[in-house]
């Protein structure tokens, strides 16, 4: 069965997921030619899932475009569900001064300055990435890596409200809309620890951008607590809270704009918003891990990836917030529609009401993940 008949008779979430096994085992046609073709080493990369456009038909999507301009073979996973799931999977190798098998790696921002902190993450060959010129302004030498040596920003989105209109019945507007007792054991949370204490500090007037200690964002935890012991929370999920949506087994949940806006593709009943106190922010970010073996193949992949036009081209399928500069004027020649939309490309008034989750001290984090855990059960 070729690409173009799977589409036809496949969902797409049921494509993306072949299409991505396909990826992580690197048998797409480009691909395979480059490897026969000979480059060195070629490149690993371990990403979230629906976080690449992929080859559907005689489309080729950014993998194999990578291979066939570069003759380098790219073994693309998509391994991250969830960010401490994650790091206590690499955590075993690397704390003990082992490589991993990914190049490429892909946390979000507040587990990219743990890695660097911690000591195990290498330094990009920026050199070798002339087209970082195109990162925007709000990503160089961000907080997490104040030096820029250590990252370059994947894609970036907003944590808001998923729901799905068949269930709620209603437009949902605020975060109390998730606590409501209409949709008792119906609503899901993530297990990304500042994405829904993020959210449900937002709804208390609490901005997670100042939170410096466990009791700036106490009545959030109580708040969370409170709602799983009174049975409103059906699952603490990750990246996986699409398929409840979809099917209905969540009326809403903390989501992430970008997943929601493909899932409305096929699903126009599931819907975003960020609610009216406001939503919170975050960006994922492209590192080698320490002892990566193909840096320099890295290096291509990126500065690849930072050419506006194919930087539009993920963004038109991945629809989070590209942060290479030119790709709104890219996407417009392509998809006007998109190029248009403020989860992509939020206007002053809409950033506005978005908000960073601060850094936290180990201290902090430590006495935050363990009254996390102790909710979620974790």
């Amino acid at each position: 069965m070729n690409n173009r008949q799977v589409s036809r008779n496949m969902t797409r979430r049921q494509f993306l997921a072949r299409s991505g096994a396909l990826g992580a085992m690197g048998i797409s046609l480009p691909a395979l030619l480059a490897a026969c073709g000979g480059s060195d080493g070629g490149v690993s990369f371990d990403n979230w899932p629906f976080y690449i456009d992929p080859t559907e038909g005689s489309a080729l999507g950014t993998v194999d475009r990578f291979a066939e301009a570069t003759g380098i073979t790219m073994s693309y996973s998509e391994g991250y569900n969830d960010n401490n799931e994650y790091f206590a999977k690499i955590q075993p190798m690397l704390g003990n001064g082992k490589t991993i098998e990914a190049d490429i790696i892909a946390p979000t921002f507040w587990l990219a300055g743990r890695l660097i902190s911690l000591g195990w993450a290498e330094k990009l060959p920026l050199a070798d990435i002339p087209n970082m010129a195109n990162i925007t302004d709000g990503f160089v030498n961000p907080p997490w890596d104040p030096t820029g040596e250590y990252s370059m920003p994947w894609q970036a989105g907003m944590t808001g409200i998923a729901y799905n209109i068949d269930v709620t019945g209603r437009e949902l507007k605020s975060v109390e809309d998730l606590f409501d007792p209409e949709f008792k054991g119906k609503i899901g949370m993530l297990t990304e620890m500042r994405d829904t204490i993020g959210l449900i500090a937002m709804g208390l007037g609490i901005d997670p951008s100042t939170i410096a200690s466990f009791d700036d964002a106490a009545p959030a935890f109580e708040k969370l607590a409170k709602a799983k012991a009174d049975g409103q929370i059906r699952q603490f999920t990750g990246n996986d809270y699409t398929d409840d949506l979809v099917s209905g087994n969540f009326a809403a949940c903390v989501g992430w704009s970008g997943d929601v806006l493909q899932l409305g593709k096929d699903s126009p009943n599931v819907r975003f918003v960020i609610p009216e106190e406001g939503g919170t922010r975050w960006a994922d970010v492209m590192m080698l891990p320490k002892g990566a073996k193909n840096s320099a193949n890295a290096a291509k992949w990126m500065n690849f990836c930072y050419d506006p036009v194919q930087a539009a081209l993920i963004t038109q399928y991945v629809q989070y917030l590209s942060p290479v500069k030119g790709v709104r004027e890219e996407l417009a020649k392509i998809d006007p529609e998109l190029a248009d939309n403020q989860l992509l490309f939020p206007d002053d008034a809409t950033s506005a009401r978005l908000r960073a989750f601060a850094t936290l001290t180990e201290e902090v984090e430590a006495k935050f993940d363990e009254e996390f855990s102790a909710i979620t059960g974790a």
